[in-house]
């Protein structure tokens, strides 16, 4: 096995393993907390003031404190590791500006879940009273460009799979 499919291959376990666990465990284990409201990592066209009020109030302090010290934690590695598998798989599979333009989605994909994180994190910390919409609008479109960069760059990376895949299949 190459170098390259070795990091390849030891990061995409990484990551894959992470994200299990967030959405196996401490997703779920949110929403139960929220009363069946989704976190605000599982809402992909954002949200609007009354809803992250709804959410924060019903999460209460314990389910605060749980989205801040579990789930920020395993989503501070995740998108880190995620990009790092997305570049390394575009490296592989496109050539040229193709590839640095694909690498810049998946770097724009992972700082903007950064930003979100961090977002969320105010908005968690303020409360449901102290919570202003313009905190919420900022951490809202974090979200959006996070859920359409992230979009972008998986659509670009299953064009290239099928792509390699159908060029396999064409070898003599």
């Amino acid at each position: 096995m190459s170098r390259h499919a070795l990091i390849f291959w030891t990061l995409f376990a990484i990551a894959m393993s992470v994200y299990l666990t967030m959405v196996l465990w401490s997703l779920p284990h949110l929403q139960q907390m929220a009363g069946g409201l989704s976190a605000f990592d599982m809402r992909p066209t954002g949200y609007s003031p009354p809803e992250a009020r709804a959410l924060i109030a019903a999460l209460g302090s314990p389910g605060a404190d749980f989205y801040l010290n579990t789930q920020m934690w395993l989503d501070t590695a995740y998108p880190g590791l995620l990009a790092g598998v997305l570049v390394l798989a575009f490296f592989k599979l496109a050539k040229g500006w193709l590839v640095w333009l694909l690498c810049a989605g998946a770097i724009v994909m992972a700082f903007s879940d950064y930003l979100e994180n961090r977002a969320v994190a105010g908005m968690l910390r303020a409360g449901p009273e102290a919570l202003t919409d313009a905190m919420v609008e900022n951490a809202s479109n974090w979200t959006l460009l996070k859920s359409i960069s992230s979009t972008l760059v998986f659509v670009a990376l299953l064009i290239l799979l099928m792509i390699a895949v159908w060029r396999w299949l064409r070898r003599p």
